[in-house]
């Protein structure tokens, strides 16, 4: 087990979004949370990757409390949420420069990469310059680049053409094969070739 949340609880604005959840992410395993909007699918992602605190409850990295296992917990977990996260006036390319200066990774053939994400004839353009879905898939790069072994995906297929959804799911199965862990959220119907896709329900509270 990798991942693991206690009797969670989030309130935001007033409202209880959920209360006294439990939630397992083990390696090789793909988790999909589903609800409604409002429901607190993004308010619960951010919250397993320590960008928020909950309201009660306890997270667990390798079964070690976040509060003594929090920076092993930060090497090993790529966070990606619902903006592309994308420096705006930096090209593509120079983006996946950045990202292996910050994972201190060694140069590769980045342009093969943005050629795998559909991003050929982009790559010197500046990513304020592109659409939505382009900047996404910039951001989606860094899981081509990170070593992580828990993604935490906010809405991931969100703008994306069916072939870089085929790249990002076949990227999503290699990862799981080689005892990754992704926990993800999506408003349509996520399938992982070769694994198995577990559903967490968060019902809406009024």
């Amino acid at each position: 087990m990798l991942l693991s949340a206690r009797q969670l609880s989030c309130v935001r604005q007033d409202r209880v979004l959920f209360e006294q959840l439990d939630l397992q992410l083990h390696a090789g395993e793909v988790l999909q949370i589903a609800g409604k909007n409002g429901a607190g699918k993004s308010s619960l992602l951010r919250i397993l990757s320590g960008l928020s605190e909950p309201e009660d409850g306890e997270i667990c990295y390798q079964q070690r409390p976040l509060a003594q296992s929090a920076d092993d917990y930060a090497d090993n977990l790529c966070f990606i949420g619902h903006l592309a996260g994308v420096q705006p006036q930096l090209t593509a390319l120079e983006n996946l420069v950045f990202w292996r200066a910050c994972f201190a990774l060694k140069n590769a053939d980045d342009w093969a990469l943005l050629a795998t994400l559909g991003l050929a004839g982009l790559e010197d353009i500046p990513c304020q310059q592109l659409s939505a879905g382009q900047q996404r898939r910039v951001s989606l790069a860094r899981l081509w680049l990170t070593s992580a072994q828990i993604w935490i995906l906010d809405e991931p297929f969100t703008a994306l053409d069916q072939s870089a959804i085929a790249a990002l799911t076949a990227r999503i199965a290699a990862h799981c094969s080689q005892g990754g862990a992704v926990l993800l959220t999506s408003h349509q119907p996520v399938q992982i070739p070769g694994h198995t896709v577990r559903e967490f329900l968060l019902e809406y509270r009024w």
